[in-house]
């Protein structure tokens, strides 16, 4: 079953960018940019990420991201990426990036933005590798804040998809945010939101009605309340859950307790995604392989991940009709095997 897995072709939803920065990159970068930092090599670096809980990542994460300072920085780091990618078999890939992280230390939003968007032009044209940039405002942040964010979003509409909320959820409810995602809808973006990750099924459900997200990330808090998961059931509203970041932020003491399994043979429109693939561990294969090592899964299941993800994507309905076509015939091809 590895090897079906690790053929099989996957579509990501939920990825934080800055999160995908390498150690080696990240001492690559501080060298180009003449920035010190407090680790003597990468794997010191990498023996750094334990975490005891959101916030105790989030502090790691927001100092790694000290390194990104060019246009080139931004497409090295997207560009690496991509190559995990290709690497896993991800076809489609839709990426968070984190204005904020970067303008409230002084680099442009233009600098961040077209780095990162030069890259995904090449990832689809040397590639294949289709794409979708998301812009996430920063929930520790200020409305004000984010509200300058969306006038830097609104620049650019013809790079950027949407708007997201990430960040430290616990004391940062969605109805800090309506009034921009409302601003955000009425400019034609679409609208996802972390909730129900470290804070109640509450607020996947404000989430959904407040700020009118045609996504929720996370969500796995959902089984709080079973009028919310047949909600999420009937209209099919997705969920781009992290299996492995769900464990190393203690979310689920282990994968052998994750309810992603559950949800899906329940119906509800789960996805598989990476989200801080370097802080937690593993791309999309290796999240893959171990919900699949902790809750052995037919192909079909496996496959059914995919599905749901193209569904949920944010791209048009015939290349969603192709790429189901590539999942759907894969599938067949091996079914036998």
């Amino acid at each position: 079953m590895n090897a079906f897995i690790q053929g099989l072709p996957k579509v990501e939803l939920h990825l934080h960018i800055e999160g995908s920065l390498e150690p080696e990159l990240m001492f690559k970068l501080a060298k180009r940019n003449g920035i010190d930092i407090p680790y003597s090599s990468p794997s010191e670096l990498r023996e750094a990420y334990q975490f005891e809980d959101l916030q105790s990542f989030l502090d790691l994460y927001y100092q790694g991201a000290n390194v990104l300072r060019t246009e080139q920085d931004f497409y090295d780091l997207t560009w690496e990426y991509l190559e995990h990618c290709k690497a896993d078999n991800v076809i489609h890939t839709e990426i968070f990036f984190d204005p904020q992280t970067h303008t409230e230390r002084g680099i442009d939003f233009d600098t961040v933005l077209n780095g990162i968007s030069r890259a995904l032009t090449d990832g689809r044209e040397k590639l294949g590798i289709t794409s979708q940039i998301i812009a996430c405002f920063l929930r520790h942040l200020s409305e004000e804040s984010a509200m300058e964010t969306l006038q830097s979003v609104l620049k650019h509409r013809d790079k950027i998809i949407g708007v997201g909320l990430d960040s430290s959820e616990n004391g940062h409810p969605p109805a800090k945010f309506l009034r921009v995602f409302q601003q955000a809808k009425e400019a034609g973006l679409l609208t996802v939101a972390h909730a129900g990750e470290e804070g109640p099924a509450q607020n996947i459900t404000d989430a959904i009605e407040m700020l009118e997200v045609s996504r929720v990330d996370h969500g796995v808090r959902c089984v709080e309340d079973e009028a919310l998961v047949g909600s999420l059931i009937e209209t099919k509203m997705p969920l781009t859950v992290c299996p492995l970041s769900n464990i190393k932020l203690c979310v689920f003491d282990e994968m052998g307790q994750h309810n992603i399994v559950e949800l899906l043979r329940k119906g509800v429109a789960v996805t598989i995604n990476s989200d801080d693939p370097v802080y937690f561990g593993g791309y999309m294969t290796d999240n893959f392989l171990a919900v699949n090592q902790a809750h052995p899964m037919s192909k079909e299941e496996l496959a059914k991940f995919t599905l749901n993800a193209i569904d949920a994507s944010f791209i048009d309905n015939e290349l969603k009709a192709q790429y189901r076509h590539q999942v759907e015939q894969y599938v067949a091809q091996h079914s036998s095997m």
